[in-house]
């Protein structure tokens, strides 16, 4: 229940559902508090217990939300089980991690009702798996992201414009430290970064928030010209999105799922993937052209008008999750057989890769890490993010 953008989708149409009359538990595979849910306005709303106080209950349908939890479908005692599909997750992996990613994949084998964010994903279930699956395009919190509001600071359109750098510091392919990198190679002179990463400080920054509530995103974004957004695995990314209605504009990688709302020259700055080159030469250029940055924010705010709310998002996923209720059951046995397989086979490859190349993967190493002190753990990453920044490869991952 951490701050995600995964996260934050799922809390979205579990509390629209909740709202509708429908009896809604989040099964939560991690430890949280209090804390831990109140970075999103709607999640006190909501029923989340740990995912093993769940398996001993009853369902009518119970949903998957990642590759972890559809693993422990076959657990759970249902007529009817799902799959939401954020993103193709294997990706998420470094391509030496061949048995993890097979693993991932396999998941989505399981033959149950399957909906997804984003055209692509939808595409490659179907291609690859032969699954037919609902497309649910994420809504936007119009009630929040707006360009009415208070801001951290107002933009000064006499000054060079404001640059944000968004995403968390530590994994890979969100290059979050290369979009810094890069931005200060474009001699901008006023970057803010917006991270779940607990961190205070990062080298040459104006400011840096860590882990805001959502509810005061808007406050950051309302203060920034142009958002830097540099990842290179998504499904339907969210901040490009919320930028627009709060008045930015966006540079972004030509990432899967961008092509949901981002047209390159209409409302942002689309650059190829691994062109760094390119987003310094994209950047440079709106902070020293006021009238093309105000032609693309004026087209990313004629994307927000039409864009769908999320109540209008989460009814269409009630409908999805109607249709679902009334589809055919699920044997659990057979999930159960898939799933095992799956990690038998995991296991077996795993020790063959292990010992052909004997390093501690990086998953592994996030797991070790997790048992530290929460004290010991921000030192850590904050020390991870500074280093990215200062000493980290000008190169995506």
């Amino acid at each position: 229940m951490a701050i995600s953008g995964g996260t934050y989708v799922i809390v979205q149409h579990a509390a629209y559902l909740h709202d509708q009359g429908y009896d809604v538990t989040l099964a939560v595979q991690e430890p949280f508090t209090a804390q831990t849910l109140a970075w999103h306005d709607r999640t006190s709303r909501l029923r989340c217990v740990p995912i093993d106080a769940a398996k001993s209950e009853m369902f009518d349908l119970v949903i998957a939300t990642w590759w972890k939890t559809a693993l422990e479908l076959s657990y759970f005692n249902a007529p009817r089980h799902a799959y939401f599909v954020q993103s193709i997750e294997s990706r998420f992996y470094p391509v030496t991690e061949v048995p993890l990613r097979a693993l991932v994949d396999a998941t989505y084998q399981f033959p149950v009702a399957y909906v997804t964010e984003a055209t692509w994903i939808r595409d490659q279930l179907a291609t690859c798996y032969g699954h037919e699956v609902a497309l649910v395009r994420n809504g936007i919190r119009k009630d929040v992201y707006r360009t009415t509001g208070p801001t951290m600071a107002p933009r000064d359109p006499n000054r060079q414009p404001r640059v944000l750098v968004e995403g968390h510091f530590g994994v890979s392919f969100k290059n979050t430290a290369l979009g810094v990198r890069l931005a200060r190679e474009a001699s901008a002179k006023d970057i803010w970064v917006l991270t779940g990463t607990p961190i205070k400080w990062i080298p040459g920054m104006s400011r840096v928030f860590s882990r805001v509530p959502m509810n005061v995103t808007p406050e950051i974004y309302r203060s920034c010209d142009i958002l830097v957004k540099l990842s290179t695995v998504e499904g339907m990314f969210g901040p490009p999105l919320e930028i627009f209605h709060c008045g930015g504009t966006a540079i972004v990688f030509d990432v899967t799922g961008h092509d949901e709302y981002i047209v390159d020259g209409q409302n942002a700055c689309v650059v190829r993937r691994g062109d760094m080159d390119g987003v310094v030469t994209t950047l440079r250029g709106l902070l020293n052209d006021r009238t093309e940055l105000a032609r693309l924010q004026a087209g990313a705010l004629q994307t927000a008008d039409v864009w769908a709310s999320w109540d209008e998002s989460s009814a269409a996923f009630r409908d999805w999750v109607e249709t679902a209720l009334a589809g055919p059951t699920v044997d659990r046995a057979v999930l159960a057989e898939l799933s095992d397989k799956a990690f038998a086979e995991y296991a077996r490859d795993e020790q063959l890769r292990l010992a052909n190349a004997p390093r501690m993967p990086r998953h592994r190493l996030s797991a070790l890490a997790a048992r530290f002190p929460p004290s010991l753990l921000r030192s850590l990453k904050q020390l991870e993010a500074a280093s990215e920044v200062l000493f980290g490869p000008r190169e995506v991952r």
